[in-house]
């Protein structure tokens, strides 16, 4: 009886998301209610096996890094399963030309994944619309694997990264992967998408990376600036590093809208506040409190990396919050912030100065605001 509840539940929260991400494509409205309808929109899919998406080519290679396994086999028997990405070097992971929007995202990158930069362009722009380290995007910003269980970002074991946002297109898209590391990459991957109308209204889907590696003294730390244009945010990866003893979640999150000066329309109560937990994350079991790691649909603290005592003293922590249901709109600004801010021990809060990256997701018609400069590689590096 309780896993029916569970699962009747987890089809109503589901139900609000699916609509959203499939509305108005061509008169598709998908969610569990209506998927029996058909529609004019034609299904694709991109992957090493198919590397054009090109209907009718699947399977049709005759070399490939399955060569040795399938020798004896031949063609249509895994020849090309993934693609190796030379150490330096970028790949072009999907070029799609029309109108239409990708629906999924499933990929199992290699070797460190804060020096894999994963990119999208949409239409004819020169500057990438998207720009991450894979891990990062995918809300694996520690190298580490760790279970997510979101609606538009899934991680599965062993490091299969999954991401469902819906990002619609007129006329091009283009993903890349860039490989910054010094060995090369292996990449199993596949792009999901849909050709079909997409209404003028459209937002176009942007992420950013940014990261500090400590915040200075008394200062915000900055998630997203210079967004120029109308759209909404939707979400937020926080990858956080903790460099004192003590609480560190007393930040206030800051949304400054469509011309906003010294103050913000929304300001938030707490960094475990804005991401949906409170009170430190902390539950009691046998008499001692603790972190508490969780994973939902639109919220997360999916990761707490704690010291050993040696090498690894950092504590770590990887948190996620979609702003799906509650998206933040704006006419022609937006930028947040927020604050690095904790708990002292005689009841007072506390400017700290810890290690912050973030991914910050939101639409918006374009153009878009070029992109701050990422990081180099050695500032990309975890240290």
């Amino acid at each position: 009886m309780k896993q029916s509840r569970l699962l009747a539940i987890a089809i109503l929260v589901m139900i609000p998301f699916l609509s959203i991400a499939q509305q108005g494509f061509n008169g598709i409205d998908m969610n569990l209610g209506n998927l029996y309808k058909v529609s004019d929109a034609r299904s694709r899919s991109i992957s090493p096996e198919n590397l054009s998406g090109e209907k009718g080519h699947g399977g049709k290679a005759t070399t490939g890094t399955g060569s040795g396994p399938a020798r004896e086999l031949g063609q249509g028997w895994k020849l090309s399963p993934s693609v190796v990405i030379k150490a330096g070097s970028t790949f072009t992971l999907a070029t799609i030309d029309g109108s239409g929007s990708i629906q999924h995202i499933w990929m199992t990158p290699t070797g460190n994944w804060r020096y894999s930069i994963i990119r999208m362009y949409w239409d004819d722009e020169t500057t990438p619309s998207v720009e991450a380290p894979v891990g990062d995007f995918f809300c694996m910003g520690w190298n580490q694997y760790a279970p997510i269980h979101s609606l538009p970002v899934v991680v599965n074991p062993g490091s299969a990264f999954n991401c469902y946002w819906p990002m619609p297109f007129h006329k091009k898209c283009r993903i890349t992967m860039e490989n910054l590391d010094k060995q090369d990459m292996v990449l199993y991957y596949q792009v999901d998408y849909i050709l079909t109308e997409v209404p003028k209204d459209a937002g176009y889907f942007h992420a950013q990376y940014r990261k500090v590696q400590a915040v200075p003294y008394k200062h915000d730390y900055v998630i997203l600036d210079s967004v120029k244009g109308k759209g909404q945010y939707v979400g937020t990866y926080m990858a956080y590093e903790s460099r004192n003893n003590g609480w560190w979640g007393e930040g206030e999150i800051k949304f400054y809208l469509d011309g906003d000066g010294a103050f913000p329309t929304i300001c938030g109560t707490g960094t475990e506040d804005y991401f949906c937990g409170s009170y430190d994350f902390d539950t009691e079991k046998n008499g001692v409190s603790g972190y508490t790691e969780f994973s939902g649909p639109y919220t997360g603290l999916a990761q707490v990396i704690k010291g050993d005592g040696h090498y690894n003293v950092a504590q770590r922590f990887g948190l996620y919050r979609w702003h799906i249901a509650d998206p933040v709109r704006f006419d022609n600004g937006l930028k947040v912030t927020i604050q690095d801010l904790g708990w002292h021990n005689d009841g007072r809060y506390l400017p700290l100065q810890d290690g912050i990256a973030t991914v910050a997701y939101w639409y918006q018609v374009e153009p878009h605001t070029a992109f701050p400069p990422l990081p180099s590689r050695d500032d990309l590096e975890l240290k």
